[in-house]
């Protein structure tokens, strides 16, 4: 393919976006922005969270660490659906009882200032982070194997990318997100299908053959159970998946703000409950999909590099022709889009709300808040733009991984302030609630860098995240005052 014909596809598919942005951005407001007037329809609202919960990570990452993990990832999903009931059944009803916009301000409520500064703060880091390697990991693909062919400078390509998303995002917000994330879990998970077809072809074999070589392989193993010193030990993956979906989904406004939208609180439960059985099936053809490019880069004799996030671009785009190299392009810009544009309408509706208390400032207008909102719209991409360069500048793969990781400890402080909040009387030393938030992760840290040596070879995986909730939640214990008075 022609980089000028990559352009077009890119081009084409982003007037998809501009044009859902036209229609769903008219007469739109700041309550649009923040909350889409809660009027979503519940079952766009599932579907579209299937491709943001998938991600740019989903989409490059899971299929080739099949590779290492196999199809233990599975019991981290099990444990997804678990987490997605307590969500449905615990922390919806809170939100919208409380008629939350940011759900952060619900730690205002319950404690206080600083608490509530804590909780914003730690999303914003975490989202910032987590954010920025998700748009990394997938527009660097697209430099390595599009961008650079021109000569376009990484910063530029980003640049680009970002501003694009700030035009169709800027006006109509979570709206807008709602909708476009209905076309970008279409064409993730049509790009995984179509190339599963297209290699089943290319060997010459049929979909039942190639599904038993697949389930013959090592790449099939799914509950590991022989070592507990093994991160991929089922339980730990399944409680993990529990804790990972509560805090990365119900205590992060980015995906909570999109169940906000719903009309009501039993619209947003119906949402919850059916986008998580859909992501079942959904992450489950994504490990599929790995093990069948490891059986076909094995097949053909293609060499697979250490950087396995290179395995399926590098097949998809160098070994099943133009028509596959298309779908993977489509599905990847897919992949990036949905893991930006959410993730910035979150940002700026948080530092909107969290921090400048825009919503309930009576010395402006409402053109003057929608001007604010711009402008915390546009820092807000400035900072995500550096913060990608500056993972490209790195360049060493290991680094950012810790850094996406260390992102994932800042949750476990937001795990513990909202379990304290919900299952004890307690009141807190406010004032103390910071400085017991950034001694839990610090200590996570810790133990994760020395546990094999403190632990007899022990290794933390996912569960590193509720070992940090549980420091923080004890934390909290500590600067504990007395019971609150029953109203």
């Amino acid at each position: 393919m022609s980089p000028e014909f990559i352009l077009i596809i890119f081009l084409a598919y982003t007037l998809l976006l501009f044009a859902i942005s036209w229609f769903t951005s008219r007469k739109a407001n700041n309550e649009t922005f923040f909350i889409g007037n809660r009027v979503s329809p519940w079952y766009i609202v599932a579907y579209g969270m299937i491709g943001a919960s998938l991600s740019g990570v989903t989409f490059i990452s899971i299929p080739g660490d099949v590779g290492s993990t196999q199809f233990s990832y599975m019991m981290i999903v099990f444990g997804y659906l678990f987490g997605y009931f307590i969500i449905a059944n615990v922390l919806l009803p809170l939100y919208y009882k409380l008629q939350l916009t940011s759900i952060y301000t619900y730690l205002d409520k319950r404690f206080g200032f600083w608490s509530y500064k804590t909780g914003a703060f730690y999303f914003l880091l975490s989202r910032i982070i987590g954010a920025s390697f998700r748009m990394f990991l997938v527009v660097n693909v697209l430099q390595l194997f599009v961008f650079d062919k021109w000569g376009v400078p990484f910063g530029i390509t980003v640049a680009i990318f970002i501003l694009l998303i700030i035009l169709y995002t800027f006006k109509g917000g979570i709206k807008t997100i709602v909708w476009t994330d209905t076309l970008q879990t279409t064409f993730m998970l049509l790009a995984v299908v179509i190339t599963i077809i297209l290699i089943t072809k290319d060997l010459n074999t049929n979909f039942k053959d190639l599904m038993a070589t697949v389930f013959d392989s090592k790449f099939s193993k799914m509950i590991f159970y022989e070592d507990w010193n093994d991160k991929r030990h089922f339980v730990k993956q399944f409680f993990s998946g529990i804790f990972i979906t509560i805090v990365m989904t119900g205590l992060d406004q980015d995906m909570m703000q999109k169940n906000l939208t719903c009309r009501n609180l039993k619209d947003a439960k119906k949402n919850m409950y059916w986008m998580s059985a859909s992501l079942v099936p959904a992450n489950f053809l994504f490990l599929i999909l790995g093990a069948i490019l490891y059986v076909y880069a094995n097949t053909k004799g293609i060499f697979i590099s250490s950087t396995t996030d290179n395995l399926f671009p590098t097949i998809a785009l160098n070994h099943l022709g133009p028509f596959a190299g298309i779908v993977f392009l489509i599905g990847l810009i897919s992949a990036a889009y949905s893991s930006a544009d959410s993730a910035l309408t979150s940002l700026t509706t948080s530092f909107s709300v969290d921090f400048l208390n825009l919503p309930n400032r009576k010395n402006l207008t409402e053109k003057q808040k929608i001007r604010v909102r711009y402008l915390v719209h546009f820092a807000i991409a400035t900072v995500l733009l550096l913060v990608i360069v500056w993972f490209r500048a790195i360049n060493d793969q290991s680094v950012i991984q810790k850094l996406f990781r260390v992102a994932g400890y800042t949750y476990g402080p937001l795990l513990g302030l909202f379990a304290f909040g919900l299952f004890t009387k307690f009141k807190l030393r406010d004032k103390l609630v910071p400085v017991i938030s950034i001694i839990s992760p610090a200590i996570c840290y810790i133990l994760n860098n020395n546990s094999k040596e403190w632990f007899n070879g022990y290794e933390f995986g996912f569960e590193l995240l509720i070992v940090n909730g549980i420091f923080t939640f004890l934390g909290l214990l500590l600067i504990s005052r007395k019971l609150l008075r029953k109203n």
